[in-house]
């Protein structure tokens, strides 16, 4: 057997229904043991099924087997069965399976029957179950068998089609059958004993449904459109139609055919097409066909199976819609022999554009209005290129129009002949004449034309940087009426950047301000405006222009520095800054660019360095070992190549921070040096002030006090008062071997209790005693000259008795050592005044020390 599934058959597994019979991946059908064949035909259905898809198809295969010849010693004793009569005897009873006994009469050899088709007519009225064959074993003469049908129709979707009586073996449909839902059934027939177990081989069952009449043909469209050309010969195709029958093609009542029942309308002739009885193609059968006559054709055809038997056959209908198309047999014809029209002048426009002017010609034909026709011009005016027609394909004809305006200062007529003809040539065998002509006379109107800007747009090129009031051009418009005394005024429509104004009378063009290359307004190096040029026509007309400038470079802009921040660390050769400019000029007024650092302050070239790279690159790096962290305002000379060059001194400040092993800014390092901006500078400096004038309040505060303790003065004399001449030293302390001792023996105790406390007569020098103050005697107002004496001795007297009053005592005393002092008295310590002592060495140790070298040093003298 020979299979394609289009794809190469990769996979594709094949089988059978027999078990004696297989199949191999090469479609050859071989047998699988020894068989003995029960008659001279066999079928088997060959299944080719593709794992992949699941996909499965069916094939029949019947085989015809050759009767081999009679050997001598194994001639078959009896008559011998035809296949025939034991297919199916008068009781429709099927033994499929045959049994005979061997020569020897001591083995049983078992054969199987293939059965041949059931055939079973569709649509049966019944009775249902309906019998179809009775099927049997002759071993049930010895048990009791039981029989089964499998497939589909039996116990596969649609199921219980087909039933069977266990018992008896009898076979029944059970319902209608219909062809055109499932047209063949496959089923297998077992017999089994009581207990279940196989007695015989299944066999297989084909049951084929007998194909009824009972469909009528169906067209694919139920309304079918074509056409034909005007004056076809007969036989021209026109169109097909199709009508599918759902029953057996290959009977009689799948076989439909056509015929033409009606057409509409029956001109020039009732048959002016005919059918293909069996394709279903119409073609033209008479001459004739006139579209200016009869423009559509309507044609009911008709489809009946049985292959057309009126009688016994079922019919359909459809209708055929036949368009007429137009071809070339008309020349045309104008309706006029002159035309006379006066179209108004049409100006030029601002763009020099054409405008059409469409002026009505007739030229009549019979044809279809879409039948394209060519128009020709002979003319003797001096421009009658002006004038154009319809291309081909484009408006209807008895059109006309301007190809292009017409000027009333050039032409004020034009005498014009006018050609019509198809494009397409006259059909075959038309003898008429193929054009037709006519004159035309056209004048002109005179209009008001808009004034123009014969350069439009016009380009001029200056410096920029052009002083205000500069005359750059004259930008001035024509009027194209010559024959009106008309004046011309501009205006500006749009200037963006309001740089340029304009004489109003003459068009002139100057300046209004400085032109700046480098603004917004500025594209390209363009910078366009646009100015009105109006008439004082009746209406008035006005006209635009266009003023392009293009503005040459001039270098006014210095370079600029970037970045203007930068990070670095604060040691060398670890990463460097990368520096560049920008200059708002163009070439040649931009790079290549000089970088360097200025000399003064001197620090920042001792401490930074710039390496150029190219024209336009360089490089800030540090010159010296290490810098401290912090923020550094780093100023650089930036010039550029323009002619003169211009330079700018930019600053970038620079954030120094301690780096890691990668370059990268540690965040100890980031934070400090992040320095302080403005604002904490200013915080810091008010800080400062406040605390200054604070301090500044203190010692006015301190001189103030200062001032009211010296109000009272001893009346003494200044060079025997101690207090000046005795300098009081901070005490020096013990030597290393006395600094372990309690120093809180020392300290002065929170309350008074013991000052209060204390033997009288001792207290520190530089403590107020505290107790009772002394009266002081009180000034008389008028004092009388003998009483001062008195004032002052009893001054004295209290000045003597009061405690308060400086120098309170003449023992020092340090500090108050408490109850129960770890150090013990040191009451034995006393100062002794006995003995020669040498006080000499007091004029040896300066000016401070002089006043004691003169009491002591000159005892012996007084």
């Amino acid at each position: 057997v020979k299979f394609n599934n289009c794809a190469g058959n990769k996979g594709v597994r094949y089988e059978t229904n027999s078990l004696d019979f297989k199949v191999r991946a090469d479609g050859t059908l071989f047998a699988a043991h020894h068989v003995q064949m029960p008659s001279k035909q066999l079928i088997l259905v060959v299944t080719a099924w593709d794992p992949q898809t699941l996909g499965r198809w069916e094939a029949m295969v019947r085989f015809l087997v050759a009767e081999k010849p009679q050997h001598s010693g194994h001639k078959p004793k009896g008559r011998k069965t035809l296949p025939g009569e034991l297919v199916q005897q008068q009781s429709d009873t099927l033994l499929p399976w045959r049994q005979h006994q061997s020569a020897n009469g001591l083995r049983r050899q078992k054969r199987d029957w293939v059965i041949p088709p059931i055939n079973v007519p569709e649509n049966s009225r019944g009775p249902f179950p309906q019998q179809l064959v009775r099927i049997r074993s002759d071993k049930d003469k010895e048990i009791h068998i039981r029989y089964s049908i499998t497939g589909v129709g039996a116990d596969q979707p649609p199921m219980e089609v087909f039933s069977i009586d266990p018992v008896s073996g009898r076979m029944y449909v059970t319902r209608p059958m219909d062809r055109e839902e499932r047209a063949s059934y496959h089923l297998r027939a077992h017999a089994v004993d009581m207990n279940g177990n196989k007695v015989e081989n299944p066999i297989d069952l084909y049951i084929y449904v007998i194909d009824m009449n009972d469909n009528r043909p169906e067209f694919v469209n139920q309304v079918y459109n074509g056409s034909v050309d005007e004056g076809s010969k007969p036989g021209t195709y026109v169109m097909t139609v199709t009508a599918n029958d759902a029953d057996d093609a290959t009977t009689a009542n799948g076989m439909v055919r056509y015929r033409i029942v009606t057409q509409t309308p029956q001109s020039p002739s009732q048959n002016m097409f005919t059918i293909n009885s069996e394709t279903g193609d119409i073609v033209t059968v008479a001459a004739g066909l006139d579209r200016e006559k009869v423009q559509q054709y309507i044609v009911i055809v008709q489809a009946t199976d049985m292959e057309g038997n009126l009688n016994y056959g079922l019919s359909n209908t459809a209708t055929a819609i036949i368009t007429v198309t137009d071809v070339n047999d008309n020349p045309p014809e104008f309706t006029t022999s002159t035309v006379s029209i006066n179209p108004s002048a049409r100006g030029r426009t601002d763009t020099q554009r054409v405008r059409n002017s469409w002026i009505p010609l007739n030229a009549g034909s019979r044809n279809w209005g879409g039948m394209p026709c060519s128009w020709q011009m002979c003319t003797r005016a001096l421009l009658h290129s002006q004038f154009g027609f319809p291309q081909p394909g484009g408006p209807r004809e008895k059109i006309q129009h301007f190809a292009a305006a017409v000027d009333y200062e050039m032409n004020r007529a034009f005498m014009l002949t006018v050609m019509v003809s198809n494009q397409a040539p006259l059909a075959s065998g038309i003898q008429m004449s193929f054009q037709s002509t006519a004159g035309v006379t056209i004048s002109v109107t005179d209009v008001n034309e808009a004034p123009y800007f014969p350069t439009n747009h016009k380009l001029i090129r200056l410096e920029e940087g052009v002083p205000t009031g500069t005359v750059l051009t004259t930008f001035s418009a024509v009027d194209p009426d010559r024959f009106m005394q008309q004046a011309v005024r501009y205006s500006k429509l749009s200037d963006p950047a309001n740089w340029l104004n304009i004489n109003a009378t003459n068009g002139q063009i100057t300046t209004a301000a400085v032109l700046d290359r480098e603004s917004d307004y500025i594209k390209n190096n363009v910078y366009e405006a646009t100015f009105l040029a109006a008439d004082n026509g009746i209406p008035p007309a006005s006209g635009t222009g266009t003023l392009q400038i293009y503005l040459i470079d001039i270098n006014d802009n210095a370079p600029e520095l970037l970045p203007k921040e930068a990070q670095i660390c604060e040691k060398p050769n670890l990463n460097v800054i990368n520096i560049t400019a920008a200059d708002a000029d163009i070439d040649p007024n931009v790079g290549p660019f000089v970088f360097e650092l200025p000399s003064v302050p001197s620090a920042v070239r001792k401490n930074w360095t710039i390496t150029r790279l190219n024209g336009d690159y360089a490089q800030l790096s540090l010159r010296i070992m290490y810098l401290e962290a912090g923020v550094y305002d780093v100023p650089i000379i930036v010039t550029d190549s323009g002619n003169p060059p211009l330079y700018n001194t930019s600053v970038i400040k620079v954030k120094v921070c301690p780096c890691d092993e990668n370059g990268d800014c540690t965040t100890i390092g980031a934070v400090a040096a992040a320095g302080l901006g403005t604002g904490a500078i200013i915080a810091i400096l008010i800080c400062i002030i406040i605390l200054l004038t604070m301090v500044l309040l203190f010692v006015v505060w301190m001189k103030r006090r200062e001032k009211e303790r010296h109000t009272k003065q001893l009346l003494i004399d200044p060079e025997d008062d101690v207090r000046d001449n005795i300098l009081k030293y901070d005490e020096e302390g013990g030597g290393e071997e006395d600094q372990d001792y309690d120093l809180s023996q020392l300290q002065q105790p929170e309350t008074m209790d013991h000052v209060l406390n204390k033997t009288p007569g001792v207290r520190r020098v530089d403590e107020r005693p505290i107790g009772a103050e002394p009266q002081y005697p009180i000034r008389p107002v008028i004092p009388h000259p003998g009483d001062i004496g008195d004032f002052i001795n009893e001054g004295l007297r209290a000045a003597d008795n009061d405690p308060t009053a400086p120098p309170y005592d003449s023992l020092l005393v340090f500090d108050y050592e408490g109850s129960g002092s770890t150090a013990g008295s040191v009451s034995s310590l006393n100062s002794s005044s006995s003995g020669d002592q040498d006080y000499d060495y007091l004029n040896d140790w300066g000016p401070r020390f002089k006043k004691l070298a003169d009491m002591y040093g000159g005892g012996e003298e007084d």
